[in-house]
């Protein structure tokens, strides 16, 4: 047995970020992780699908080539160089965290935790052997979430025809068609990355528009986008008579008024996650848990239970790596007695990596309705970027939505190439308070894809220049 003052359970993003400043403040850490140091965002998720995307870039990039004056020979597609690249990416990722825990003295055993008690965990390590460990300060419970099947339609996982996003990273090459259910973000990457490589795709989504979470002209124009890649675009759908067959899957899909039999070699369902509490002792514990299935926490990420913390999608949405990396922050340096700022989850951002990208902070201009709020909008396209011209990426805009009154940014929506580079000016623009004019105080470099961030803030006060 060995006593820590913090013991974090799991290696995720969340996790490994906690421990790394948990280390810094002088806290003797540790980090049970069963699989690589990383967790899913690493392993299964961030690194190796963004690692696809950028190969599906090149893809695209080689169609359009001859009008850049550039003629390439004879161009073929193999996925399974673009799968071992993304895998050999993930790897490199994973070690680098790694060599973190190394240099932060940081001790990683490698098994599965479960909780004794608030300051005690019992471990099965990979070897097999069973361990106990005491933490003198906290316990951070940080265990992430897994993919989900849709069992109640019939699509329940198969590793074969039925696929989660873990098997669609380690497929040697790709489906002749695929049917993708769910087109939030995963569902939306993979459709690029397939339809890149030249598969047939059909994405498939229960609510109106693709992309839900994010503001409607974002999802219309990533529609706009996908329609003219070929990729077939059913929403507000409704599935059923699936049937699952050893070398592909049927069911017939309601949308548009209208229902057809689709059939396709395989099924990617990207229909969201749920939390991974099973057999980890939150119950013989007495840990609260909300309605939904996470761990209850309060703005210090503690649980009910004294000395139990929980960060990451366990804790609840939005189940993205950066909050959960964030709370890992701030669940240290509350641990290690420091002072910390609260969480806003209001300015947290989203990101989606398909081609276009599209990111966003802050409110939805619906968002805005419902809460009746009076608001202006202001958008420039890129298509009246200079700077957008020139390297022919012209699908997209920025959006931003202020204030009426004071011209505080409510939300900020960018659909486009480097969308989710962009972003940022924004999220840094709400997190000072700053209004859209102050945005504009700032001088653009030219020709920058980051004007169209100042001339939608001065289109939101009915002054733009450029367009």
């Amino acid at each position: 047995m060995a006593t820590f003052d913090v013991i974090f359970i799991g290696g995720g993003p969340a996790g490994y970020v906690g421990a790394i400043r948990s280390a810094q403040l002088g806290l003797n850490t540790a980090v049970v992780e069963r699989e690589g140091l990383g967790g899913t965002c690493v392993l299964w998720g961030c690194i190796p699908a963004k690692a696809l995307l950028e190969s599906a870039s090149y893809a695209e990039k080689m169609k359009k080539a001859p009008d850049f004056g550039v003629t390439p020979g004879d161009v073929k597609l193999d996925f399974g160089v673009a799968m071992k690249r993304s895998r050999a990416v993930s790897t490199q990722n994973s070690k680098g965290v790694e060599f973190l825990f190394k240099k932060n003295k940081i001790t990683w055993i490698k098994g599965t935790a479960k909780l004794t008690g608030r300051n005690a965990v019992s471990v099965k390590t990979a070897e097999g052997k069973d361990e106990k460990h005491d933490a003198k300060k906290a316990i951070v419970i940080c265990t992430g979430s897994r993919v989900k099947g849709l069992p109640q339609i019939g699509l329940e996982l198969n590793k074969k025809t039925v696929l989660s996003s873990d098997e669609a990273l380690i497929l040697e090459k790709t489906p002749k068609s695929i049917t993708i259910v769910g087109a939030g973000a995963v569902g939306c990457e993979f459709a690029d990355v397939f339809a890149a490589f030249g598969s047939q795709v059909t994405l498939v989504e229960v609510m109106p528009n693709i992309l839900p979470v994010e503001d409607a002209d974002s999802s219309k124009e990533v529609e706009r986008a996908f329609k003219k890649r070929k990729i077939e675009l059913l929403t507000a759908a409704k599935i059923s008579n699936v049937k699952v067959a050893k070398d592909s899957v049927s069911m017939t899909i309601e949308a548009g008024g209208s229902k057809k039999d689709v059939k396709s070699d395989v099924v990617l369902v990207a229909a969201g996650r749920a939390p991974n509490v099973e057999d980890i002792g939150l119950k013989e514990q007495n840990i609260s848990m909300t309605d939904r299935g996470f761990i209850k926490i309060n703005e210090r990420m503690e649980t009910n239970v004294k000395g139990i913390y929980a960060i990451g999608d366990v804790a609840g949405p939005p189940m993205l790596a950066h909050k959960g990396e964030r709370e890992g922050i701030i669940a240290a340096e509350l641990i290690a007695g420091h002072h910390a700022q609260v969480l806003d989850y209001s300015n947290v951002p989203g990101a989606t990596y398909c081609h276009p990208e599209v990111a966003s902070v802050g409110l939805t201009e619906q968002a805005c309705k419902d809460r009746k709020i009076d608001y202006k909008v202001g958008k420039f396209p890129f298509m009246a970027s200079g700077r957008a011209r020139t390297s022919g990426e012209t699908d997209g805009f920025v959006k931003i939505i202020r204030g009426a009154k004071y011209g505080e940014i409510l939300g900020a929506h960018i659909v486009g190439a480097h969308a989710t580079e962009m972003i940022h000016e924004l999220i840094l623009a709400r997190t000072n308070e700053y209004t859209v004019e102050e945005v504009d105080l700032a001088i653009h470099a030219h020709p920058t894809l980051s004007e169209a961030i100042a001339e939608a803030s001065l289109d939101s006060l009915g002054k733009m220049i450029q367009a």
